[in-house]
Formats: structure tokens, C-alpha cells, sequence
């Protein structure tokens, strides 16, 4: 049986991971601000991460076969995880990395809804509270003040309507794993649905003449560390989630805290303490909210 960690070892683990994956986002705004093309972005990392995650899975001796009455539904959440990787970056080659990140983490709230709707779980009153401030934590980061509502709104719409894809289609996966692809192996599923998005984003990408590489040293620096970074959060996670109590997990959400002080130190990007005290409480209720659910 795999040792297990203790609840704080395992937060500070968390809190290294989300660390990488802030760092993964960091480096592909690097990537994009020197002429990296999206698209080269979603394919690199995807790439390197389905060989890396193929390594480990024949290391661990995890079985690579899906059932076949799995297969097409794991295509499906391949697909939407390619959307999502898409729209993600495209809203951080848009806005600044920490906003965006903070918009895609609507995407608990967004599956809470979808199982609503769809009769998987009876409403809860007790989740309308950690939404609402969630929302409103999220519109005090975003920096969208009452007064000059259509100004505010214009400068970043682009960006968080792009990352507001992305969380839906998150959301969606979310569904998927928790219902549709329940049966199969999470590391199994992860691979393959990394699979499918690295052969999808390279054919279409390279068929659309969309790919394009960076135009400065800095540029390929932050294309191979955007990689490194995913890889590094994703082979901790491989090794961590089977050893730790399920309630430490909410310590992923610190991700967007990290990134807007690594925007700071290292792109220059500036926020105010309320943008700051917006996105500590779109994080906290996000956390709230996934808490209620264990």
C-alpha cells in the first residue's frame, strides 16, 4: 500500500503544485509576448506531457487499454480539453495570466450548475453563498467598477470571454469524469484525453498554418519551461492525490494567488489591494464550495 502523507505535508506539496502550474502560465505569456502562436503553445505542452505521463504510466505499470464502450466519451473529454487549453491561452496571451486564471476558475461553479440541470444532484441553497461571492470577488479583480462599468469591461472582454470558455468546457470534463468515464483509471484518462488534445491541436494547427515560434531567446525559454512546469505539477499530482486526505486538494486553488505575484515580479503587472482582496475571495469561496462537496 502507497505511504500516506500527513494533511500538511500534503498542503505544502499542493502548494508547490499550484506553484508549477501558475509558473506553466507565467512562461506562456513570456512565450506569446516573443511570437509564439497559441497553438505552438497548446501543442508543445500537450505533446510533452503525453510522452512524460506515458513514461510514468509504464513505470507504475498502469494498463493503457480502454474499453471500448469508453472510448468514444473519452475522445469527447480529449476534445474539450483541447477547447479548454485553447481558450485558456488565448486569454492569457490576452489579459493579464492571474485574471484570466481567476475567470477559468468559475468552472467548479459551472459544473455545480451542470449536475443541477441535468438531475445529477438536487439543488443546494448552502452553494448559493460561496458562488455569489465568488462572483463578486471575481468582479473586484477584474477591476470592474460601477462608474465606468463599459471602459472596464471593454479592456478586458476579449480575454475573459476566452477564459470563460474555457471554464465551461472544463465544467463539461468535470461531468464526464464524474459520470461517463467513471470506470476508467484517472491517471489512463488524463493521458489519453492529453493525447487526444497534442494529435488534434498539431493537425489542425498545422493545417490552419497557425503554428509559429518564438523570435527571441526569451520567447523558446518560456516555451520549454511552460512544458517543464505542466509536466513537473502533473507528475506531483500522479504521486500525491493517491496519499493525501481529499480535503487538502482545496490547497490547488492557491494557483491564482501565485500567479498574480509571479506576474508581478517577473512581467511587471500591477494590481491594486482590491484587486488582491478580489481575488483572495474568489479563491476562498471556490475552496468553500469544493469543500461542501466531501
Amino acid at each position: 500500500m502507497d505511504a500516506r502523507l500527513s494533511p500538511r505535508l500534503g498542503v505544502l506539496v499542493l502548494l508547490g503544485v499550484a506553484s508549477c502550474f501558475a509558473s506553466n502560465h507565467l512562461c506562456a505569456r513570456i512565450a506569446f509576448d516573443h511570437g509564439a502562436s497559441v497553438v505552438t503553445g497548446v501543442s508543445v505542452r500537450a505533446t510533452f506531457t503525453t510522452l512524460v505521463l506515458f513514461v510514468m504510466m509504464r513505470l507504475q505499470g498502469v494498463s493503457l487499454a480502454i474499453p471500448r464502450a469508453l472510448r468514444g466519451r473519452t475522445l469527447l473529454a480529449g476534445l474539450l480539453i483541447a477547447s479548454q487549453s485553447y481558450c485558456l491561452y488565448s486569454a492569457v496571451a490576452l489579459i493579464p495570466p492571474a485574471l484570466a486564471l481567476l475567470v477559468f476558475q468559475t468552472s467548479p461553479m459551472l459544473y455545480v450548475l451542470l449536475t443541477w440541470a441535468l438531475g445529477r444532484e438536487a439543488p443546494r441553497w448552502s452553494a448559493l453563498a460561496p458562488m455569489a461571492l465568488a462572483l463578486v470577488g471575481l468582479a473586484l479583480a477584474l477591476n470592474l467598477r460601477p462608474a465606468h462599468l463599459a471602459a472596464d469591461w471593454a479592456a478586458v472582454r476579449a480575454g475573459v470571454l476566452w477564459a470563460f470558455a474555457s471554464g465551461t468546457s472544463m465544467a463539461v470534463v468535470y461531468y464526464l469524469n464524474a459520470n461517463a468515464l467513471k470506470p476508467l483509471d484517472g491517471r489512463l484518462r488524463t493521458f489519453a484525453m492529453t493525447a487526444v488534445t497534442a494529435v488534434l491541436v498539431i493537425v489542425a494547427g498545422a493545417a490552419a498554418g497557425a503554428q509559429a515560434l518564438p523570435q527571441a531567446p526569451s520567447g523558446w525559454a518560456g516555451l520549454a519551461l511552460l512544458a517543464v512546469f505542466y509536466c513537473i505539477a502533473m507528475g506531483s499530482l500522479f504521486f500525491v492525490l493517491p496519499r493525501i486526505p481529499t480535503t487538502t486538494t482545496a490547497a490547488l486553488n492557491f494557483e491564482p494567488i501565485a500567479l498574480l505575484v509571479l506576474g508581478w515580479l517577473f512581467l511587471g503587472f500591477t494590481v491594486t489591494p482590491l484587486q488582491i482582496a478580489g481575488a483572495v475571495l474568489t479563491v476562498s469561496a471556490i475552496a468553500w464550495l469544493g469543500l461542501q462537496k466531501r
